[in-house]
C-alpha cells in the first residue's frame, strides 16, 4: 500500500502556501543567531508544528564554538551632503552578517577596504559574511560603487549587537517501525536570498506537514538549523542518536527556474540515490546529476568519518550553478512556489521509493518449502525437465 498518493494532496493549497510564506519570510534579516532566525523559525512552526531548541553561545562542538548571537537593527552609509549611498532597510543583504558595530566618518580610503561588488555582475549586491571574524563591511552593486566620490567623506553606522546569547535550531521526530531511521535538513541562516536559502525551509516544512499526515515504516528526523555550525551542535548533541540514522537529505536551493538535479551521497549507490533516480524515472523528468563533494552544504558534516551518513540533495538551480548565487538577484523574482512545489513531488516520490523498499524473508528457511501442499507442484512426479516426456506430461497433465 503506498504511503503516499501524489495524486490525492492539495496541490493548489501547498502552493499558495508556499507563495504566502516567500512574500512574509523574503525580507527577514537571517544569520547563524538573532531574532531573524527566531521569527522565521516561529511563521513555519505555525505551518505545522515542530519543537524550537537553543544553544548557548560558547557551546562547544566538537573542533567549533557556537558563536556570540548577533543582532540588527539598522546601517547605512551617508555621503558629506548626508545622501543616503547604502541603507539596509532597502535590502538587508547590504550589510556584511554578524558585523560589528561602526558609529564614525571617514574617507574613501577607510571605508574602501570594507565594501564587497561584483564587477562581473554589476547590478547584483553580493551576499558576505564574518562569522567568526570580528569586523563589518558593506556590500553594494559595482553600479553603485563606480558612482562614490574618493575624494568625499562617508557617515558610516552599523547599527548592531554581538554579545552571549544563544543558537536557535527547530526538530521534528515521525516515528516508524521498520528500525530504518531517514535525516531531513535544512538551513535558516540567509538573510533576503530567495533560493538559496529561503526555498529550503519553506519546502522542509510542507514535506513535514504532509508526512506527519501518514503513517510511515521508516521514522523520519526533520532540523531546521543554522549551516555548518548548527549541524555540528545537532550532532555533538545526538551523537549516538545520529551515528544509527541510516541516511538523509540537505533541503537546499529547490525553487529556481532551471533544470532539477540531484546531488548523491558520498556512497553514489546507497538506497537514498536509488530512490531519487527511480523517482525521477517515475516521475519521466531529465536531471543534471551532480556528484557528492565535500564543497557544499550540512552533508559535509552528516558524511564526515565520524557519521557517515549517506546524504543527497534534489534540487532545482543548485548552489553555485546559477549566476545569481550570493546575491541580491536571487530574488522573489527569481523563484515560483510551483517551481518548488515541483521539487517536493520529487522528495515526496523518493521517500515514497524509500517506503516501498522491502526485503522479503523466507517463512521457511531450512530447506525447500512444500509447494504441493500449496498447489504449487504437479500432482505426477518425475517428468519435469525430462527431455523425452511431451509437454502434456511435463505439464502434469495425465492422457487418456
Amino acid at each position: 500500500m503506498k504511503t503516499i498518493d501524489i495524486e490525492d494532496l492539495p496541490w493548489q493549497e501547498l502552493t499558495r502556501s508556499a507563495d504566502e510564506l516567500f512574500a512574509e519570510l523574503f525580507p527577514v534579516c537571517r544569520s547563524l543567531t538573532g531574532e531573524g532566525v527566531r521569527q522565521t523559525l516561529r511563521r513555519l512552526a505555525g505551518v505545522t508544528p515542530f519543537e524550537l531548541r537553543e544553544v548557548p553561545s560558547g557551546t562547544a562542538c566538537f573542533d567549533w564554538v557556537v558563536p556570540d548571537e548577533w543582532n540588527i537593527k539598522g546601517a547605512y552609509i551617508k555621503n558629506s551632503r548626508g545622501e543616503t549611498i547604502v541603507d539596509f532597510a532597502r535590502n538587508n543583504v547590504h550589510v556584511v552578517s554578524y558585523s560589528v558595530p561602526v558609529n564614525t566618518t571617514m574617507s574613501f580610503a577607510e571605508l574602501d577596504p570594507h565594501l564587497h561588488y561584483l564587477p562581473n555582475l554589476p547590478q547584483a549586491i553580493p551576499y558576505r559574511t564574518s562569522y567568526y571574524n570580528r569586523d563589518w563591511g558593506f556590500c553594494l552593486s559595482h553600479d553603485q560603487y563606480v558612482t562614490l566620490d574618493k575624494e568625499d567623506t562617508y557617515r558610516v553606522v552599523i547599527d548592531a549587537s554581538l554579545s552571549p546569547g544563544s543558537l536557535t535550531y527547530g526538530e521534528a521526530f515521525i516515528p516508524g517501525d521498520s528500525g530504518k531511521e531517514f535525516l531531513v535538513s535544512t538551513y535558516c541562516c540567509h538573510p533576503s536570498l530567495a533560493n538559496d536559502n529561503l526555498s529550503g525551509p519553506i519546502l522542509w516544512t510542507l514535506l513535514l506537514k504532509v508526512l506527519r499526515s501518514r503513517k510511515t515504516r521508516h521514522s523520519y528526523r526533520f532540523i531546521i538549523i543554522p549551516e555548518k555550525i548548527g549541524a555540528l551542535a545537532y550532532l555533538s548533541h545526538h551523537e549516538q542518536a545520529m551515528k544509527k540514522v541510516y541516511g538523509g537529505f540537505v533541503i537546499t536551493t529547490v525553487a529556481g527556474p532551471g533544470e532539477p538535479g540531484y546531488k548523491g551521497s558520498f556512497q553514489g549507490d546507497h538506497l537514498v540515490d536509488r530512490a531519487v533516480r527511480q523517482a525521477f524515472v517515475d516521475a519521466d523528468k531529465a536531471y543534471v546529476a551532480y556528484p557528492f563533494d565535500i564543497n557544499g552544504s550540512d552533508e559535509t558534516q552528516y558524511s564526515s568519518p565520524h557519521f557517515r551518513i549517506p546524504t543527497g540533495t534534489i534540487t532545482k538551480d543548485k548552489y553555485y550553478e546559477y549566476d545569481y548565487y550570493h546575491t541580491s538577484l536571487d530574488d522573489l523574482d527569481f523563484v515560483k512556489a510551483a517551481y518548488l512545489i515541483d521539487t517536493l513531488k520529487m522528495y515526496l516520490l523518493t521517500i515514497e521509493n524509500l517506503e516501498l523498499d522491502l526485503t522479503y524473508r523466507s517463512l521457511n528457511p531450512c530447506g525447500s518449502p512444500m509447494l504441493g501442499k500449496r498447489g504449487l507442484y504437479p500432482k505426477v512426479g518425475g517428468q519435469i525437465r525430462q527431455k523425452a516426456a511431451a509437454p502434456a506430461h511435463a505439464s502434469g497433465v495425465s492422457q487418456a
